[in-house]
C-alpha cells in the first residue's frame, strides 16, 4: 500500500467515525490514533489535515482535534451552458489561424494520473516515491528554510547561485554558458511553455521529432502552433526529412530530445548532432533541446554526449533541464538556457506568465544540488534504473516475447514496444487497466494518426521490481484474446 492510498483510506475511517462524537468534542490524540490504526505518525497528520481542508475537524495547536460545527450543505445549481457559445466563439479566421481554441490534454493527464492501489502503475511519468531522495529533500529544505532571505522576493531571473550551477551543470566547467544565460523556470514544462510561446508566433509551423512527448505537442497546440512531424530511426531524427521540413514549412523552431527520448529511448547519434545544429543555423531557426533525462541515465549506459547547448556559440540551440525528473514531482525547478535577443524574449515572457519561481523552492534546491546526499542519489537512482529495465524486459522476454524492443534504452524510465499489426492500442488499454495494469497507449505520441500500434511501459513508477513482472503477467492476460 502507498502512503497516499494509507492517508485516504485513515481519513475515510475518521469520516464515518465522527458521527459518534458530537460538534466541539475532542478526537483522541494522534499517538492514540497511531496505535489503533497501526499507521504512522505523519499518516494521522496528512489525514487529520484532510479533515481539517474538508471543514469537518478544527486543530487548536497544544489543546488538539475538534469536531467542527456543521455548516449548510444546501448548494445552488446554476445555468453554466451559456459557457459553451462563449468558449467556441473564436474570432474570423485568417490564413495564419491554428483552428478552435479546445484544448487536448490527454496524453498529458494519462501521465499524470495516479492509479487505483491494486492497480500496477506501468503508465506513469514520474519516478516512484522510494526512488525519490526523500531524506536529503527534506533536509535540503530545513537548510534552505534557515538560510536568510528565503521568503524575500528572488530575481525575475532566478537566484544567482542557481543560475550558475546550471551553468556549469549544462555547459560544463569551461562551456559555453555563464548564469547570465540562464533563466530558472517551474520544472520542464513550464520551460517548454515559455520557449514556445516567446519563439514561434501563433498560427506558425513548429517541427517535432515523431513520435514525441505528447506534453510537448499539448503546448505547442494551446499556443496555437502547426505541429511539424520530422519521423526518427535508430540514430535519431532523420536529417534529410529535417532539411526538407525546414525548407518547405520555413519554420523557426524545431523541437527535439536528443538524449534517452521519449517515448523511443533513441539518442541522437554524433553525426546527426553536427548536422542538427547546422541545418537550423542555416534555416535561422531555434532548436528547443529538452534534456528531460540527463539524470536517468542507467547504471550501465555508456557515457553520454554533452548537451547540444555545450557545443553551440551562437545561440541556435535554447536548453530546457530539470530537476524534477531525478528529485521528486513537486521539485518544480527547472532552467532555460539562451543567448542573445531570445533569452529577452524568454525572461519578458516567463517574468508576465509567473513573475518569478517561489524562492524557497530555489533555495532548497541549491540545498540539494550542493550536498554529498545528491551525488550518492544520482548514483542509487542510475543503479535501481538498470535494475528495472533489466528485470522489464526479462519479463517480457518470458511471457510476451514478440513484444522485447531490439534496442532496449539505456536511459529513462520505459520502453516502447511495437504491438502486433492490426491490434487496437485503445482496446488493449482499456481492456489491461481491467486486468489490473495501467499501460500508455503510442497514439498520442504522434501529431496525426500512428503508422502502427505502440505501448509504452514505464518501469519507474512502482513500488518494487515484484510489480514490474506481476504487471508483465496482468499485461499478458489482457493481450493474449487479441493475437491473431
Amino acid at each position: 500500500m502507498n502512503d497516499s492510498s494509507s492517508v485516504t483510506q485513515l481519513a475515510s475511517t475518521l469520516r464515518s467515525e465522527l458521527d459518534r462524537y458530537s460538534e466541539g468534542q475532542k478526537l483522541p490524540a494522534s499517538r492514540a490514533l497511531v496505535t489503533r490504526y497501526g499507521v504512522s505518525p505523519v499518516t494521522v497528520s496528512r489525514a487529520i489535515a484532510t479533515l481539517a481542508a474538508e471543514g469537518l475537524v478544527t486543530t487548536r495547536p497544544g489543546a488538539g482535534v475538534f469536531k467542527a460545527a456543521r455548516q449548510p450543505t444546501a448548494r445552488t445549481l446554476g445555468d453554466v451552458s451559456w459557457q459553451e457559445v462563449a468558449l467556441s466563439a473564436d474570432p474570423p479566421h485568417t490564413a495564419l489561424d491554428a483552428g478552435p481554441r479546445g484544448l487536448d490534454a490527454t496524453g498529458v493527464l494519462t501521465t499524470l494520473t495516479t492509479p487505483p492501489p491494486e492497480v500496477v502503475d506501468l503508465s506513469g511519468g514520474y519516478p516512484h516515491a522510494s526512488l525519490q531522495p526523500e531524506r536529503a529533500l527534506s533536509a535540503a529544505l530545513a537548510r534552505a528554510g534557515r538560510r536568510p532571505g528565503t521568503w524575500s522576493r528572488p530575481p525575475v531571473e532566478g537566484l544567482p547561485e542557481l543560475r550558475g550551477w546550471f551553468a556549469r551543470d549544462i555547459g560544463g566547467p569551461s562551456g559555453p554558458l555563464d548564469a547570465s544565460d540562464v533563466l530558472v523556470t517551474s520544472g520542464g514544462q513550464n520551460a517548454l511553455t515559455t520557449a514556445l510561446r516567446a519563439l514561434a508566433a501563433p498560427g506558425s509551423p513548429v517541427l517535432v521529432e515523431s513520435p514525441t512527448y505528447p506534453g510537448m505537442l499539448a503546448v505547442a497546440r494551446a499556443a496555437g502552433l502547426r505541429p511539424v512531424p520530422v519521423p526518427l530511426d535508430a540514430e535519431g531524427v532523420r536529417t534529410d526529412l529535417l532539411a526538407e521540413a525546414f525548407a518547405t514549412t520555413r519554420a523557426r523552431v524545431f523541437v527535439c530530445q536528443p538524449l534517452f527520448h521519449n517515448p523511443t529511448g533513441t539518442v541522437l547519434s554524433a553525426r546527426r548532432r553536427t548536422e542538427v545544429r547546422a541545418l537550423a543555423r542555416s534555416a535561422g531557426a531555434f532548436v528547443v533541446e529538452d534534456d528531460f533525462a540527463r539524470r536517468l541515465a542507467h547504471a550501465d549506459a555508456p557515457t553520454t554526449p554533452a548537451p547540444l547547448a555545450a557545443e553551440d556559440p551562437d545561440g541556435v540551440v535554447v536548453h530546457v533541464r530539470s530537476l524534477t525528473k531525478a528529485a521528486s514531482p513537486s521539485l518544480r525547478i527547472g532552467a532555460l538556457t539562451a543567448r542573445g535577443p531570445a533569452l529577452e524574449r524568454l525572461r519578458a515572457l516567463h517574468a508576465i506568465d509567473t513573475f518569478f519561481v517561489p524562492r524557497p523552492l530555489q533555495e532548497t534546491a541549491l540545498e540539494l544540488v550542493g550536498s554529498p546526499a545528491w551525488a550518492r542519489h544520482l548514483r542509487a537512482l542510475a543503479g535501481a534504473l538498470r535494475d528495472r529495465r533489466t528485470t522489464l524486459l526479462t519479463a517480457l522476454a518470458t511471457a510476451l516475447p514478440g513484444l522485447v524492443p531490439q534496442d532496449p534504452p539505456a536511459g529513462g524510465c520505459h520502453l516502447w514496444l511495437r504491438l502486433p499489426d492490426g491490434t487496437d492500442e485503445r482496446a488493449l488499454t482499456a481492456t489491461a487497466l481491467r486486468h489490473g495494469v495501467a499501460v500508455t497507449p503510442g497514439a498520442p505520441y504522434f501529431t496525426a494518426e500512428s503508422p502502427a500500434p505502440y505501448l509504452r511501459l514505464s518501469h519507474a513508477t512502482t513500488p518494487g521490481t515484484a510489480q514490474l513482472e506481476e504487471g508483465v503477467q496482468r499485461l499478458r492476460r489482457a493481450l493474449t484474446p487479441q493475437r491473431p
